[in-house]
């Protein structure tokens, strides 16, 4: 096998972002809703001989903060900036939720409204079993917890996201990466070895391009470079989940779909094919996929697709939706189509709570 190598980067300064500090620099993280990877960044940074500069709200006098909370000891840094307005991320001002300080009611958070994203997440809703570990990327996907509570299910299923938290409801939009009610706030890279060790049961992330061979591109469009900043966690993760759903849409680029009566309705056909005979980027293998036999499922909004050892097989479509002319049609490669073809269960495609009952453990 030929593998990479990358040669370690020795950091020369280290910005990183704390809560508190005393007057020695040592930092405690009581308002932030994740950890990060600040201590392993300073003391990289430190050993390199470089400096390390954190950014606090407040400043407190040396020996008032307990030594168990703090996060990066004063000896790791250098200077210390104080921001009494600082954000606790970067759409949202402090919430003591966001970090494990109060409870947030669970009637605060609004249903999702209807929409073709619903549906989506919906149907990757109906893979999940009780008891599971679930990790989660973002988009259409950090909208799946908030079906499970929609249907009375929330606690049955952990979500563990890579920026470090554990259980609680992932936050929507770009401001994913923390959860209000985490059971736990880890460090990142310690939430890293728990997904190259496979301690999770699947994931639930999302893609711009598949192509025949069940690889997966979410790293790079070379007509918009903008809306792509590299491969983040995608690679650990992918590389050891036992089971994974994709979940997109089928075409993009002025898609108009409607949803009407339980059936999904076409209206403008999207004009950037997203199935294609070969991938800008393959940041997740199929092959690879097909060798460590994972299940593999793609969920689009008039389709669903498993990677089969025969290639991309079309396994579900949407009540409302023509095979030939709607998924066939709308891809640049050939798909295969299942003996047992099935139809997406109509309950997703109304508004109304569906009964989603989540399979037994596994």
């Amino acid at each position: 096998d030929e593998w990479l190598f990358f040669p370690s980067i020795p950091p020369d300064v280290a910005i990183i972002r704390a809560t508190t500090s005393d007057e020695r620099g040592n930092l405690t993280m009581e308002h932030e809703g994740a950890y990060l990877g600040a201590f392993d960044q300073a003391l990289a940074a430190r050993n390199n001989r470089g400096i390390v500069i954190a950014q606090v709200k407040r400043l407190t006098s040396f020996g008032t903060l307990r030594p168990q909370q703090v996060r990066v000891p004063g000896v790791l840094v250098d200077y210390v900036v104080i921001d009494p307005d600082q954000q606790q991320t970067t759409q949202t001002p402090y919430n003591p939720a966001i970090s494990g300080e109060v409870f947030r009611p669970l009637w605060e958070f609004k249903p999702i409204e209807r929409g073709v994203d619903k549906i989506i997440a919906r149907r990757a809703a109906l893979e999940l079993c009780e008891e599971d570990v679930v990790n989660l990327g973002f988009g259409i996907c950090a909208l799946v917890p908030r079906i499970l509570l929609d249907e009375g299910l929330h606690g049955e299923v952990t979500w563990v996201i890579e920026q470090g938290a554990v259980g609680g409801m992932p936050l929507l939009n770009f401001a994913f990466g923390c959860a209000s009610n985490a059971d736990a706030i880890v460090p990142s890279p310690d939430q890293f070895t728990f997904f190259q060790g496979a301690g999770f049961d699947r994931s639930c992330l999302s893609f711009l391009q598949v192509d025949q061979e069940g690889n997966v591109n979410v790293s790079r469009l070379a007509f918009r470079p903008h809306v792509t900043a590299g491969c983040g966690g995608f690679v650990d993760i992918t590389a050891t989940a036992r089971a994974l759903l994709f979940c997109g849409y089928f075409t993009a680029g002025g898609l108009d779909l409607r949803v009407e009566d339980g059936r999904l309705r076409i209206v403008k056909e999207g004009k950037n094919r997203k199935f294609v005979p070969e991938v800008e980027h393959v940041t997740f293998s199929g092959r690879r996929a097909r060798q460590l036999k994972q299940d593999v499922l793609y969920i689009t909004e008039r389709c669903v697709l498993r990677l089969e050892p025969e290639g991309l097989t079309v396994i579900e479509i949407a009540p409302g939706v023509d095979l030939k002319h709607d998924v066939l049609a709308q891809a640049d490669i050939p798909l295969r189509v299942s003996e047992t073809l099935k139809t997406m269960d109509e309950r997703i495609f109304r508004p109304e709570p569906f009964g989603l009952k989540l399979h037994p453990p596994v």
